[in-house]
């Protein structure tokens, strides 16, 4: 009931208020710590059953039940999902479904037995107006795609890290979790430049030919809490990713797709903008867009034959899950921030403590731009590897040793 879950509450109950769908049952294995959530979402007036196993749950529930919504820590998607689909239900699995890609082709072929597709909950899929830019890239009026980029700066304070068991954690015994800016808060944006650089269809994703990655921390982590990631697809586009919570300020981030006409600049949230090589240029404001909401609504439509697919699969999902594997093979260990080049930032209206590593936004910008690695620049490592597919084999062996350092 905390956390993400408390969202996907707030949203089934506003869309069971309009008519679209009724809770039933929820679990949580401290459920009388959210009294006060429970009272909140009525959860006893709408009749819906509480309950700390979600196997009770679905032995008590599964009979009257349509889908299954699992918002809950990555190292229990697969078991959970795995539990609802033996009794041929589909499910709404948070993202990342898991960042194992071994644990992700196990879900793949469990979700076979459910009576519709697992949508993954990578939400801005969706956007009108994202999908109207992909049908225009698809349709060669930007020319071809000769590159993408990713940039992301979220600031998050050491209270972050410790807001649950598994936060920042690369493994939980034998469990992969690799929780991180690239693989869980910000994944929805490394997914989107997917999507991107994926064809032929509408809702297709790139596929990973090879892989090169530095990983960093500056907040004290067992993973990594700083990802500069360049990877190219097998159609031949480079894409490259920086990503961060080791700063302090506003957040910011921004999708890049460089073509041979246009570059395209889409901010979730923001705006869309087209540079055109002959001057041109195209900006619209991007329309209010509920994530969430519009993600469960879509899935109801799928669900009830309305339309023909869930936004995102559990097979859709295998470039990003790989992405995030090579990653980590690449960069093979995670590389503590010069501890020199770490201040403290005091937000005095928040209460809150934050890092900021020095010239973050300049190094940012060097990678994205020109290839520049901060390991050319004094970040304490070497150059990483490159690999590619054929060196997912070694990566449970990789992040055992990764978390034993």
């Amino acid at each position: 009931m905390g956390g993400f879950a408390s969202s996907h509450h707030q949203v089934v109950a506003k869309l069971e208020e309009r008519g679209h769908a009724r809770l039933i049952g929820t679990c949580d294995p401290r459920a009388d710590q959210f009294v006060g959530e429970q009272q909140t979402w009525k959860l006893a007036a709408r009749d819906v059953q509480v309950f700390t196993d979600y196997r009770a749950m679905l032995e008590a529930c599964h009979r009257d039940l349509d889908l299954v919504v699992i918002p809950t820590p990555i190292q229990l998607h697969a078991e959970m999902h795995a539990a609802a689909t033996a009794l041929g239900l589909p499910t709404y699995v948070e993202k990342p479904p898991t960042l194992d890609p071994a644990e992700l082709e196990k879900m793949i072929a469990a979700d076979a037995r459910a009576r519709k597709a697992s949508h993954v909950g990578f939400n801005f899929i969706i956007e009108k107006k994202r999908l109207a830019l992909k049908e225009r890239l698809l349709a060669g009026e930007f020319g071809a795609i000769r590159g993408a980029a990713l940039a992301a700066l979220w600031p998050r304070p050491a209270s972050y890290f410790a807001r649950n068991n598994w936060a920042g954690r690369l493994m939980m015994g034998e469990r992969v979790v690799l929780d991180s800016c690239f693989g869980n808060a910000m994944a929805h944006f490394v997914h989107n430049l997917l999507f991107w650089t994926g064809g032929p269809a509408l809702y297709s994703w790139a596929q990973i030919a090879a892989v090169r990655a530095e990983l960093y921390r500056a907040h004290a982590i067992e993973g990594a809490d700083t990802f500069f990631v360049e990877a190219d697809t097998t159609a031949g586009v480079t894409m490259r990713f920086a990503l961060s919570h080791a700063c302090a300020g506003a957040s910011t981030h921004g999708e890049t797709v460089v073509c041979d006409k246009a570059t395209l600049r889409y901010a979730v949230g923001g705006s869309v903008e087209i540079c055109w090589r002959d001057g041109r240029v195209e900006k619209e404001a991007l329309a209010p867009f509920d994530a969430l909401q519009e993600n469960h609504l879509d899935y109801y439509r799928y669900l009830r034959g309305e339309s023909p697919r869930p936004a995102t699969t559990l097979a859709d999902s295998r470039p990003f899950v790989a992405l995030n594997a090579l990653a980590h093979v690449s960069s093979g260990t995670i590389t503590p921030i010069p501890a020199g080049q770490i201040s403290g930032v005091r937000d005095e209206q928040e209460q809150k403590n934050y890092l900021q590593v020095a010239n973050m936004k300049t190094t940012l910008d060097s990678f994205l731009a020109q290839g520049a690695w901060p390991s050319a620049g004094g970040w304490g490592r070497g150059p990483a590897d490159v690999v590619t597919p054929a060196d997912l084999g070694r990566f449970h062996s990789v992040v055992r040793a990764m978390a034993a350092k």
